[in-house]
């Protein structure tokens, strides 16, 4: 998998996991070498032919047309994500991507902070673009057991979620919770694959989580968004969570990510009792 463009890469992961039957062939007898489609079968139902596609795959053909990158993508039965994902790679292997965007500022508005204060006892927290932990009131940073152990600058939402011992007994659904990730992370990568502080986090993931670098391989897109969490947190029990991720305007992709539950209901007062814990003292500043 390593030879070639990103966009081969991409093209070859991703038809490894499509069957022939899901797009209307017969599967055939015999032992496949290889899981997924046949380079001949993609190329037959994209309408391309074998050796262009070949080529696209080991990185001899870098400007395939708008109409055959489409095709494959329908051909891949690739979602919206996943097909922005392919246009990027291939505006990135023909060279046409814009300047890389400027370098992250880890600095957070005090109006930011201020809004993080008054969302208690909502566990809210602001991170970079990378997911770096860059500000977060009370409860948000509770949220995370043990998260205060690492130094400032390793405080990584993700990273936490592969690496830290914590995580997997945190999230009830830790395998659904990391495939979401490293394909939120894909997403994050397309926008910005120049930025070195994603290919950091990556790298390190790659080396230090199996989890993570299988996750990575299989080339999934998923835009950030909400949706609910299930946390067995160690101080307060189950918490049920409901999440927004917003983003903050006129900052180089920082977001806040808040959570909430309903009124009466455990889940919120297990959200109550984590703000209500005393912080310890590396916890209380507001930016981490």
């Amino acid at each position: 998998m390593s030879e070639g463009t990103e966009l081969g890469r991409f093209l070859r992961a991703r038809r490894g996991r499509i069957r022939p039957q899901d797009v209307g062939l017969p599967a055939g007898t015999g032992i496949r070498r290889t899981p997924g489609l046949r380079r001949e079968e993609l190329a037959a139902v994209a309408g391309v032919s074998v050796g262009y596609l070949t080529r696209l795959e080991r990185g001899i053909e870098t400007r395939p047309s708008p109409a055959v990158v489409t095709a494959l993508g329908e051909a891949l039965r690739l979602s919206p994500e996943a097909m922005n994902r392919l246009h990027e790679l291939v505006a990135l292997a023909s060279g046409q991507m814009p300047a890389p965007s400027p370098g992250p500022t880890r600095t957070v508005r005090d109006s930011v902070l201020n809004l993080l204060e008054n969302l208690r006892p909502s566990p809210s927290y602001a991170v970079s673009r990378a997911n770096d932990l860059l500000a977060a009131n009370r409860p948000g940073l509770r949220l995370f057991p043990g998260i205060t152990d690492w130094p400032r600058e390793r405080r990584n939402v993700t990273r936490y979620l592969f690496l830290h011992p914590m995580a997997r007994r945190l999230y009830r659904d830790w395998e659904k919770m990391a495939a979401h990730s490293a394909a939120h992370l894909r997403a994050t990568a397309g926008a910005d694959p120049d930025v070195p502080e994603l290919a950091q986090l990556v790298g390190e993931l790659v080396v230090k989580s199996p989890e993570f670098a299988r996750l990575w391989e299989r080339y999934d897109v998923q835009a950030r968004g909400g949706g609910q969490k299930h946390f067995q947190h160690p101080e307060v029990g189950s918490m049920r969570l409901d999440y927004e991720v917003l983003a903050i305007s006129r900052t180089d992709g920082q977001r806040l990510v808040t959570y909430q539950a309903t009124p009466g209901t455990p889940d919120h007062d297990a959200m109550l009792l984590l703000d209500m814990a005393s912080p310890r003292e590396s916890e209380l500043p507001h930016e981490v």
